[in-house]
């Protein structure tokens, strides 16, 4: 990429840094028309579209190399490196490749069903039996594997059927045997027991979520252009809209821990791409979603079987075909890419996911045979003056690189032109990406909460795997008081109410921090950065107690609550001061709360002279007393605490908290307190981090107390029914179980409602720890 930009003669880049959006289409065919005279870029293209030098490429050497490794270990019993040996050699072997007489993969399949069944995985053994059937139906082995298999899971009748089908396919003598001696096993154990009526599930659940039922439109609005309102009142926590995204892509840090489909963590009996050895996944059915059906697993002939019952024919063809049914729409969205230099090992993932969007409009342009015009599509640019001149120009070339890649493919179908790149380049600068996130408890509890050691008082958080593209979702707008709030479950976007919403409601959620997180200037400034639009929304025009509380410096005055605010954090209020129409009248112009979120008795404690029509709001001066502070001298003090609050939370990181460092950040926050404001946050934070710090040194009510002030605090930044007062909520209640706290009920209660709040009916599978609470609960009741 590097090596191009510096081809580009200077006059050209030049002419692409100073260009508008009405002149992308002219600078694209300059570049273009450069790129179309320069070897260097052809050269580029045949690496990137050449099967026979992609880094992808199966692997014949180094499939067997692993297949040996795998092996050893499984001889020395060391079966969790001969399940890593295995599963590499998987991801490298070709489909067509023979080991003797026996296809490559099924055999490992088999192997590794063999380390699976011996490390009691046995939903896990079965399924990849299932897989070598697919790949070699007539191998006698994987039916014997998977015979036991069902055996050990109780399922008789399976496993008779599996064991008589090996037994008709093998043909050496000792072999028949071995399936005759296990076969009576299973008639035994099935005569004394009875058929199990319970069917074993190999594959992946499909997801069984109660319908959305609210009625939405998009509608244009003269501010921030297409957003999305309610047809009727919504009530709190319901279900607003659920989709699949356009176009996703993993992000490169969890390629070999999440599934490159689905984005949920990979199980022990991981599948590769079947055209490449980059790609992982889950299941079955993501990797045909993915890749698309590569090879038909019907099995219509039976040559060789003729003496087998039609009931065990239907057997065999329901094995081998499993449960990866997939719709007629479905277009796979990694397929194009197995054609040269797997594209995401050396592309950005934003090119990448700019390209499936591309193949997917072009797919179902071909399969509707409707005449619809790409480029009317494409049509995405905005924005397009706040680019800096290397980000132009890179966005030019990597369009110009993904369009010559995909006509490999399309042909004729992807017209290159300057008209056309610029459509690329559009994409690439400004769709709406939703960050997908996979959650994981941070740090992981296994135990009962109410066991030593096992309390939780770090943060739940989830984390980032992915990137991917809604269309529908691209169209609710921003506030940074929502009343919405989107989750993701594997791949799909959730939208849930977190308040009652009048008919008629813009739905808006968060893009980053919201009110009560971060200040209106530091949220203004982000947003802009990132988005390219000055925020609006009633917590950056309107009067809130959290931006006045949330950075402010404590009044001088012994027991005044007013507020000090610095010179730019009183600059950003005086602007929502002048945007009110009359200045002695707080008001909320948000239809969509139930209550008014502001009144005179809030701001008055804090800030009384903000209400005053004719006051000038004075940097440095109380905002209820008119007291002056000198907030360089505070700002020195407040310093003086900082390395002390950066030993504590290195302390805590490293689990080594020493009674020294802990009395230090005591008299630290104690500091902290005669500087800052109550109820800013910086004081929430350093009572969070001496909760966890006197929980690691065993002095547990000392930990309930500074989590009970934190909390007190964040419930004047956010609504007491936030998720972030939820999350600090799941550390008192894990602290109140483990010393026997009858609050404890109390606190898991709330908390239940808060996450339901947000999550729904999915509450529990995001974040498993509830479960653990909740138990701890139930535990403890039995015991009373």
């Amino acid at each position: 990429m590097e090596i191009l930009k510096s081809a580009v003669p200077d006059a050209l880049k030049l002419e692409i840094s100073n260009s508008t959006p009405a002149q992308l289409p002219s600078t694209s065919s300059s570049l273009l028309h450069f790129f179309h005279h320069s070897p260097l870029f052809h050269q580029m293209i045949k690496d990137l579209t050449d099967p026979s030098v992609a880094l992808c490429c199966k692997d014949r050497s180094a499939a067997l190399e692993a297949k040996l490794k795998g092996n050893e270990c499984f001889s020395k019993g060391d079966y969790p490196n001969a399940l890593l040996f295995y599963s590499q050699a998987v991801r490298l072997a070709p489909v067509d490749m023979d080991d003797v007489e026996i296809n490559m993969v099924a055999l490992l399949y088999v192997n590794r069903a063999s380390t699976l069944q011996k490390m009691g995985l046995l939903l896990e053994c079965l399924r990849d039996c299932s897989r070598a059937l697919r790949v070699s139906p007539r191998y006698a082995k994987a039916w014997f594997r998977r015979g036991k298999a069902n055996i050990s899971l109780g399922k008789f009748v399976d496993a008779i059927r599996d064991l008589n089908i090996s037994l008709k396919v093998e043909i050496s003598s000792s072999g028949k045997r071995q399936i005759e001696a296990e076969l009576m096993i299973a008639l035994d154990k099935f005569k004394g027991m009875g058929s199990s009526g319970k069917k074993i599930n190999e594959n992946q659940s499909e997801d069984c979520d109660e319908p959305v039922q609210v009625k939405l439109q998009c509608v244009s609005t003269t501010t921030k252009g297409r957003g999305v309102f309610c047809v009727d009142d919504v009530s709190e926590a319901s279900l607003v809209h659920k989709e699949d995204p356009y176009a996703a892509i993993i992000l490169k840090k969890y390629r070999e821990t999440h599934c490159h489909f689905c984005f949920n963590e990979l199980p022990a009996d991981v599948i590769s791409c079947t055209s490449c050895s980059i790609p992982l996944y889950c299941s079955d059915r993501c990797q045909i979603q993915a890749v698309g059906r590569k090879f038909d697993w019907s099995f219509k002939s039976f040559n060789g079987l003729e003496g087998l019952a039609d009931d065990l024919k239907n057997y065999m063809a329901d094995v081998r075909a499993g449960t990866s049914t997939l719709d007629t729409v479905h277009i796979a969205e990694h397929s194009h890419e197995c054609q040269g230099f797997h594209w995401p090992l050396i592309l950005p993932s934003e090119v990448v996911l700019a390209g499936r969007i591309l193949v997917k409009v072009i797919e179902q342009k071909r399969r509707t045979s409707a005449d619809s015009n790409l480029i009317e599509f494409l049509d995405l640019s905005h924005n397009y003056l706040q680019l800096p001149p290397e980000s132009k120009l890179g966005m030019h070339i990597y369009s110009i690189i993904l369009l010559h890649c995909l006509q490999h493919l399309y042909r004729t179908e992807l017209p290159i032109s300057g008209i056309m790149v610029s459509k690329a380049r559009s994409i690439l600068q400004k769709f709406l990406v939703l960050n997908v996130e996979v959650t994981s408890a941070t740090p992981e509890v296994k135990g009962p909460v109410h066991e030593p050691g096992n309390a939780l008082t770090s943060s739940l958080e989830q984390v980032k795997v992915g990137q991917a593209v809604y269309v529908a979702g691209s169209f609710f707008n921003h506030s940074c008081q929502p009343n919405i709030h989107a989750y993701f479950l594997s791949r799909t976007l959730y939208v849930q109410s977190t308040e009652y919403i009048i008919a008629g409601t813009e739905l808006e959620l968060s893009y980053g921090p919201q009110v009560g997180q971060w200040d209106c200037k530091d949220r203004q400034r982000l947003l802009e950065d990132r988005y390219s639009f000055t925020c609006q929304c009633t917590g950056c025009s309107e009067l809130n107690v959290p931006d006045l509380v949330i950075n402010a410096y404590r009044c001088t005055k012994l027991n005044c609550l007013g507020v000090i605010l610095d010179r730019t954090v009183a600059g950003c209020e005086k602007r929502k001061l002048k945007l009110l129409p009359d200045a002695s009248t707080v008001y909320c112009s948000s239809p969509h709360k139930k209550v008014e979120k502001l009144n005179d008795a809030n701001i008055s404690e804090v800030a009384r002279h903000v209400l005053e029509s004719d006051y000038k709001l004075e940097p440095q001066h109380c905002l209820v007393c008119d007291s002056y502070r000198d907030l360089e001298a505070s700002c020195a003090a407040a310093s003086q605490a900082d390395s002390c609050y950066k030993r504590l939370q290195d302390a805590i990181a490293l689990n080594e908290v020493q009674s020294n460092f802990l009395l230090d950040a005591v008299r630290c926050t104690d500091l902290l307190r005669t500087v800052f404001h109550p109820y800013n946050k910086r004081i929430a934070e350093m009572e969070d981090h001496l909760a966890q710090a006197f929980y690691l040194v065993g002095e547990l009510q000392a930990a309930i107390d500074h989590c009970k002030a934190s909390i007190q605090i964040l419930e004047k930044l956010y609504d007491a029914n936030h998720i972030a007062i939820g999350n600090e909520l799941i550390k008192l209640a894990s602290l109140q179980i483990l010393t026997g706290n009858s609050a404890a009920s109390n606190s898991i209660s709330r908390i239940t409602a808060i996450f339901s709040r947000y999550y729904g009916s999915h509450a529990d599978d995001i974040y498993p720890y509830l479960r653990l609470l909740k138990g701890s609960q139930d535990a403890d009741k039995s015991h009373i």
